[in-house]
């Protein structure tokens, strides 16, 4: 007997929706959970810059780090890969570094407001995505934000930004005079770094990407040799974020040398 249009569907859907089903219990996120909450009171337990090592450590997230600023837990059903998972926050996609054991570990700077964090497996067929409401006791929300990644493990790309006053931030001087500061310094590949301003001074910016080290790889005797790692850095530019005047730019810039200094973007605020 041939089935008519609509009953395929009915016999389709309940496939489908089993199929989303699985495909969300398969990616487990310890944190964030959703819903409302608080930031750590002024900051507390939330440590963002990793201790430079190299050969770069395989530590993901500082011990001890907050709940509230980490996007932690576990990709389950997928099959084994040396290829990154997605990290999309926000709308901004970034690699997500994963374990043999599929588990993942990142720090996070959330803004305040509303929060989307989506964790994909690496082949794309496992996901799951949380909505969550951040507040940090009245905080003022950062209107200028830079993201950085990277596409590449055991290497260690560094943010900097020339603010109109002259400022510089980087990981040598992570917080200034005027405001700005660098909340996140990976160092063990594929990033985030996180640079957050809350009242951006009027004038030009200059965005510039170090290639710092790294470049790993382990002979048979589990040796680490340094060898030289092309590696695409990401550079996203956020400003007014969680507003109706929101803006985001991405680029693309492949960073070829160790030692390598370029200058992603320049840019005039507002």
């Amino acid at each position: 007997m041939k089935l008519r249009y609509p009953q395929v569907l009915l016999l389709l859907c309940p496939l489908v929706a089993l199929s989303s089903v699985m495909a969300a219990d398969s990616v487990k996120l310890d944190t964030p959970t959703g819903g409302w909450r608080n930031g750590a009171p002024e900051g507390e337990g939330e440590s963002f810059r990793q201790t430079v090592n190299y050969p770069a450590s395989s530590v993901n997230t500082p011990a001890g780090q907050a709940n509230t600023a980490r996007i932690s837990g576990q990709i389950k059903a997928t099959a084994k890969s040396t290829e990154p998972g997605r990290l999309i926050v926000n709308g901004v996609s970034m690699p997500l570094k994963i374990d043999p054991a599929g588990r993942f570990d990142r720090p996070f700077s959330f803004p305040n407001g509303s929060n989307s964090v989506e964790v994909r497996s690496p082949d794309g067929q496992q996901h799951h995505r949380t909505q969550l409401l951040n507040s940090s006791g009245g905080a003022t929300p950062a209107k200028l934000r830079v993201l950085l990644s990277w596409d590449s493990d055991n290497t260690d790309l560094d943010l900097h930004l020339i603010t109109p006053d002259g400022a510089h931030i980087w990981y040598g001087e992570r917080i200034v005079p005027n405001g700005a500061a660098l909340d996140v310094d990976v160092t063990t590949g594929y990033g985030p770094e996180i640079f957050a301003m809350p009242a951006p001074i009027k004038g030009q910016y200059l965005v510039y990407v170090n290639y710092y080290g790294g470049g790993y790889s382990s002979d048979e005797e589990g040796q680490e040799d340094a060898v030289q790692a092309l590696t695409t850095a990401q550079v996203t530019v956020i400003t007014e974020e969680g507003t109706p005047s929101e803006k985001m730019e991405t680029f693309l810039v492949p960073m070829r040398a160790v030692g390598e200094l370029t200058l992603v973007k320049g840019f005039s605020y507002p």
